[in-house]
């Protein structure tokens, strides 16, 4: 070969390395604009889920005050809130789409709270106390904004629940704070399909009953014991009350409460952040039957809440119910037990 000849060749291989070179280039670019697309298009799809209440600008300053908590060196530096914070939580039985009929849910029109939980997490988010509200309770429902004008009417001896029925998330926040005396900071609202999805996304729970569950109202049946459920079982654990106890709302609320601890077990077992296509499953089950107040409607400010509240397990939640008593005016509803109650509700602020 001769000199000539040698130095076309060597351009040659210049030359292929350089097409070689761009065509890698042009592919990365390629995949990671992709990757870029395919993250906003997550975003946006898990953002667009949830849907939200203005409560604040509804219910405006006639509220319980804020709870004041003073800021440490710790967590004036962390970009995460470290602050005590309540947060009314409501399982709502609304029959609104396929999935939640399927599942035993109420009428569209008429939808009610079928589980509702006052969270309470400590400062410092490291531990927390769950108070649930039984929905047979009777109280004095105050007078609600409603979405169009106007307002209900102030009701004495109402049944809890028929709070969520009359004036949705805006009068269920305001009963709950009219009888506690304590400021709601946030809302989360979760319907059937949504908790039994979710549950199916974590891969199931594990809970172990004491007594053997038969409802068929519920299609429930369950031998004492442990048991792994999937999300449909679990949704009919939530929902069984004539299969325990005295068939009443209280035998449930102690079922509900296993489910809690069980859900904070599962999540801790798991590791979300390695797994992407978990995280997402995860995330697309909650925010797609998602409610919450505006504090809380975007993805960002759901993904600060959770990361906040990773230093919370289970053993560090207590589950209690509202004091209760039976309602002088009707065996199968109760009233709070006072002073209980207010005692209970008053270490909560």
């Amino acid at each position: 070969m001769t000199g000539h000849e040698e130095q076309d060749d060597a351009v040659r291989r210049v030359g292929r390395r350089s097409r070689t070179l761009k065509i890698v280039g042009l592919t990365l670019a390629g995949a990671m604009t992709l990757a870029i697309a395919a993250a906003g298009w997550v975003y946006v799809h898990l953002n667009d889920n949830i849907k939200s209440v203005d409560i604040n600008s509804a219910l405006g300053d006639d509220r319980p005050a804020r709870a004041v908590t003073a800021p440490t060196a710790a967590a004036s530096a962390s970009p995460l809130p470290t602050g005590s914070v309540n947060i009314l939580v409501l399982g709502s039985d609304s029959r609104s789409g396929k999935e939640n009929e399927k599942l035993g849910g109420g009428s569209s029109s008429g939808a009610r709270s079928d589980t509702a939980m006052v969270v309470h997490i400590d400062a410092g988010r490291t531990s927390a106390t769950v108070v649930s509200i039984p929905r047979d309770t009777l109280v004095t429902r105050p007078s609600c904004p409603l979405p169009h004008g106007g307002s209900t009417a102030v009701v004495h001896d109402s049944m809890f629940n028929s709070a969520y029925s009359v004036g949705g998330a805006v009068c269920a926040v305001k009963t709950v704070e009219s009888i506690t005396g304590v400021r709601m900071d946030h809302y989360l609202e979760i319907d059937f399909s949504g908790f039994a999805k979710l549950v199916d996304a974590l891969g199931g729970v594990t809970v172990t009953t004491g007594q053997d569950i038969d409802d068929d109202d519920s299609h429930l049946h369950l031998k004492k014991g442990t048991h792994h459920l999937d999300g449909r079982t679990a949704l009919a654990l939530a929902r069984t009350r004539h299969g325990i106890g005295d068939g009443s709302d209280l035998g449930r609320i102690g079922l509900q409460q296993k489910l809690v601890k069980a859900l904070l077990d599962q999540m801790a077992s798991i590791s979300l952040l390695g797994d992407p296509a978990k995280l997402y499953e995860v995330a697309d089950a909650v925010t797609a039957s998602l409610t919450t107040d505006t504090g809380l409607d975007s993805l960002t400010e759901l993904m600060r809440l959770g990361q906040s509240l990773k230093g919370l397990t289970s053993e560090h939640v207590e589950t209690v119910m509202m004091p209760v008593v039976t309602a002088p005016s009707d065996p199968n509803r109760v009233i709070a037990k006072e002073p209980a109650a207010s005692e209970l509700w008053e270490s909560l602020r």
